[in-house]
């Protein structure tokens, strides 16, 4: 077989919807990653700075002796990403609930290492065919799995976003490892899901034909977009050749530089702003804002600039007339009281959640609020799924209440509660180490390989 290097690129876009980017991208000669965070106001753009700033740190000739193969250099690394987000959320509190996404490979000249938790996906394009080749970590896809959603249904479904899986810190964290064999021609793509929900598997086709991967690369964002560009949108996609083959000087890796995007960019060092005080999960002002060129809505004064994302989380200002207004709200709820207390009892009586009671996994009928004399809630089903048996992503969840639009959307919901508990109990090495490494440790930790991937269902 020819020696094989690549081609690479990566590109973003904050979106039509967002008013910060939370993912962070990277592509260079040895490391592609894609980190999509979450967390809104708890700082999902930080979750995915760090990791990034942690795999960042094995982009490098690698020691056999001391990082072992690559697999063992990125596991090492995608578990020192969950431990310095666990240490932000600890050293802050207000970050509890960030987290991210991970997609990674690094190359060793031979083989592609690969790392996946969460949504975000890996597609490979080989032979004029494109196969997705990771699987989300997601509710929606435990259905598909079990044949009771299509991918049609769950594009739409009201649960699809709902994670099984990511890194936030937490020991139980369960990534996907396992090594890749590329072929000369064959396309990566690694996106988060601002493209993949945006845009279909045969546009991404379509898109990944194109010469260059720059074109491919710019022609799959510009598609997400058109396409109402709702989240912010990342792709990095990796073509390889053999060696000795020409390199275009027009394309944009072709100074073998690395290539960073997103929240990446606008927090080169998190780890390090954290121990200083400084780290806010805030994006800094660009420093090539021109101010004087910023237009101000109320004319020649100047007003002062507020980030988006503090804006999008501030206090609503106090209202004018605020106790007139609440005094007529005030009337209007005691002249209605009788009439709307009926109607809403019923309401409530027609929607469901699902909790945890006496250490079970329950389905309640109702609404998840107590008031005094009044029973807003009752067990509909018990079920024998033990809230000690979930991770602890999903038993957070159940002890917060998850909401169920109907009886049928609860029970999906609590079989996939099952499924995780069943696969968490009788499965625990099928895809990823049994336990986080600690991040000083000198031994590599028992790996395992993920089953072979599967290409998606036309």
């Amino acid at each position: 077989m020819a020696a094989l290097t690549y081609r690479y690129v990566a590109l973003t876009d904050v979106g039509l919807r967002r008013p910060n980017n939370q993912d962070a991208g990277y592509a260079s000669p040895r490391l592609l990653v894609i980190a999509d965070g979450m967390g809104g106001a708890a700082a999902g753009d930080l979750a995915s700075a760090i990791t990034m700033e942690a795999l960042r740190e094995i982009d490098r000739d690698l020691d056999p002796e001391t990082d072992g193969t690559a697999l063992d250099a990125l596991t090492d690394a995608v578990s020192m990403a969950n431990h310095r987000v666990g240490e932000a959320i600890r050293s802050q509190p207000r970050f509890e609930g960030m987290g991210t996404t991970l997609d990674a490979t690094l190359w060793d000249g031979e083989k592609l290492a690969v790392a996946h938790i969460g949504d975000s996906r890996m597609y490979r394009f080989r032979g004029g065919r494109l196969a997705q080749i990771s699987t989300d970590h997601t509710f929606v896809q435990s259905l598909i799995d079990e044949g009771r959603l299509t991918r049609a249904e769950a594009r739409v479904h009201p649960q699809r976003s709902l994670l099984l899986r990511a890194i936030l810190g937490r020991d139980d964290f369960d990534p996907e490892f396992t090594w890749l064999q590329p072929a000369a021609g064959d396309r990566y793509l690694l996106c988060s899901d601002g493209l993949s929900d945006m845009v279909d598997d045969d546009i991404i086709d379509q898109a990944l034909r194109l010469e260059s991967v720059d074109a491919a690369a710019a022609e799959l964002v510009s598609q997400a977009l058109a396409a109402g560009g709702h989240d912010n949108v990342s792709v990095v996609i990796a073509e390889f050749v053999e060696l000795n083959a020409p390199l275009d000087a027009e394309l944009s890796c072709a100074d073998g530089r690395p290539q960073v995007t997103g929240s990446a960019v606008e927090n080169p060092q998190p780890s390090l702003d954290l121990l200083n005080g400084s780290g806010s999960g805030q994006a800094p002002m660009s420093d090539d804002v021109d101010l004087d060129e910023v237009d101000h809505p109320g004319g020649d004064e100047a007003v002062p600039l507020l980030d988006p994302e503090e804006l999008r989380y501030a206090p609503l200002p106090e209202p004018k007339f605020r106790k007139l207004r609440v005094f007529f709200a005030i009337a209007v709820v005691i002249l209605g009281a009788a009439a709307a207390t009926a109607f809403a009892y019923d309401w409530t009586q027609r929607q469901f959640f699902i909790a945890a009671n006496d250490g079970v996994v329950v389905i309640y009928r109702g609404v998840d609020i107590d008031v005094p004399g009044l029973d807003l809630h009752s067990v509909s089903q018990t079920t024998s799924i033990s809230v000690d048996q979930l991770s602890t992503f999903s038993r957070q969840r159940v002890e917060s209440g998850i909401t169920a639009t109907d009886m049928a959307e609860a029970k999906r919901i609590v079989k996939g509660l099952e499924t995780e508990a069943a696969n968490r109990a009788d499965l625990p090495d099928l895809t990823g180490p049994s336990a986080s490494p600690s991040p000083n440790a000198t031994s590599n930790p028992t790996r395992s390989t993920s089953p072979s991937p599967t290409e998606p269902t036309p």
